[in-house]
């Protein structure tokens, strides 16, 4: 189960007194459940969370009584009425509302696909996108989870990290070949990251997907702090890397910049 550690500099200002376990228990039970793994019994979700088999069935039974989840037998899934959690967050957080205008302006301008996503643990999260009707990939709408290590926006969120961070994050890496070209190796993954510091943007092509290819760019906010990724997509039989460089990057760099007195 892939993991996602948890930020320690705010945790640690939390007393543990202060925390809710069963919210914490419910919330995992939640994150059980991901596109591979639709439909799980109670003993499959223990293992996955780490929980005991008690908590998990009492978590489920809620989950199922409240409308969030449905049972079948001994296996439950996920209901649509989770989707309204994610919907909370797109429609009052500041940061894809203050980022939906730019992706919206790049995707139409360029007729390409256009979104942007947060670091969660090893992955990223995506919080906007705009497709301009073209539909390069599926993980490129809002609430997708895809691994940082072998796509665009995950390279130019891990690779500022503090020399520490950014070590520990490269050795837990599993780094799976997604396709052919994906890099496998983490070396070469430290090696990627230097160059994606170097010259401030990061290419990734068809590592995460066969014909996936995406250039990105981080987004700052007025401390400097990297606070989101945005980038580019498109087919690589369609678009070959110069063209995508010429014509998408000065616009990604153009909204970065526009976009940092709003982060």
């Amino acid at each position: 189960m892939r993991t996602h550690p948890t930020d320690t500099s705010t945790a640690s200002a939390i007393a543990n007194r202060d925390l809710l376990g069963t919210l914490e228990k419910g919330l995992l039970v939640i994150e059980a459940f991901d596109q591979d793994r639709a439909r799980l019994t109670i003993s499959e979700v223990a293992v996955r969370t780490g929980l005991t088999r008690a908590a998990v069935r009492r978590c489920l039974l809620t989950l199922v009584h409240l409308g969030y989840a449905q049972q079948d037998e001994r296996q439950f899934s996920l209901s649509p009425k989770v989707m309204r959690l994610g919907q909370s967050y797109m429609h009052s957080a500041r940061l894809p509302r203050a980022i939906q205008p730019q992706l919206q302006k790049i995707a139409m301008a360029m007729q390409e696909a256009s979104s942007a996503g947060v670091l969660d643990g090893d992955d990223v999260i995506a919080v906007a996108a705009v497709t301009a009707g073209r539909v390069v990939s599926s993980t490129l709408q809002p609430g997708t989870r895809v691994p940082a290590y072998c796509t665009a926006n995950g390279r130019v969120l891990t690779a500022w990290l503090p020399t520490a961070e950014l070590d520990a994050w490269i050795a837990r890496q599993d780094m799976p070949a997604r396709t052919v070209h994906t890099l496998t190796d983490r070396q070469r993954l430290r090696e990627e990251l230097a160059r994606v510091r170097a010259q401030g943007y990061a290419l990734v092509d068809q590592e995460l997907e066969p014909g996936l290819r995406t250039v990105a760019v981080p987004l700052r906010n007025r401390r400097g702090e990297i606070v989101a990724a945005m980038n580019v997509s498109v087919h690589a039989a369609r678009v070959r890397i110069e063209d995508l460089l010429d014509r998408c990057l000065p616009m990604l760099l153009q909204a970065q910049e526009q976009l940092k007195p709003l982060l």
